[in-house]
């Protein structure tokens, strides 16, 4: 009797050792509330009013900075378009413009990427109400293998890199790796 008691709660140690289950982070969630973050990747819009050799599309690099006429590279990761709209503001009237009004808009989204148990793992185009639902569509559905209740999301928070585990319905953001696993039985 004893030995077999011990060897369930072996097998019951093993099995959920090998689910590699994580608790989604705290704060993990709380990011969907906040301002958009622009990162690497990210087009933006920007409007000069008034200055039409000004207003175009400018894409974040991978350094963080967008190249912008007149000034020159200016930081736009980790700001909000309405931080990077101040900053612009800021540098054009160092000298180039009196009262500059600026506006700027996100004009494409840093994409997401799909991997694991999923038809076609890839990058995909991020749109606003992505869910992990939408994103595996997207990807070719779920594989026969596939664990379709829950999916691991790698997400950039505050320039941290975090990982947690959340139901298909969760929404994404721009820039999140969504992993599907392969299901035990």
């Amino acid at each position: 009797m004893k030995t077999s008691i011990i060897s369930v709660l072996a097998l019951a140690l093993a099995i959920g050792g090998c689910s590699g289950y994580r608790p989604t982070p705290s704060g993990f969630y709380a990011v969907l509330n906040q301002p958009y973050r622009l990162g690497a990747g990210d087009r933006v819009r920007v409007t000069v009013f008034e200055q039409d050799s000004l207003t175009n599309t400018y894409s974040v690099n991978s350094a963080g900075y967008i190249a912008f006429p007149l000034v020159g590279p200016v930081p736009a990761r980790g700001r909000s378009v309405e931080e990077l709209e101040g900053a612009l503001a800021a540098k054009l009237r160092e000298g180039f413009l009196r009262d500059p009004d600026v506006s700027v808009e996100v004009d494409q989204y840093r994409p997401v990427f799909v991997m694991g148990e999923v038809g076609a793992a890839g990058q995909y185009s991020y749109v606003p109400g992505l869910t992990v639902q939408k994103a595996v569509a997207m990807a070719g559905g779920f594989t026969p293998r596939a664990n379709q209740g829950t999916v691991d999301i790698t997400r950039d928070i505050n320039g941290k890199v975090m990982t947690g585990r959340v139901i298909t319905s969760d929404p994404l953001m721009p820039g999140d790796t969504v992993y599907v696993r392969e299901r035990l039985f």
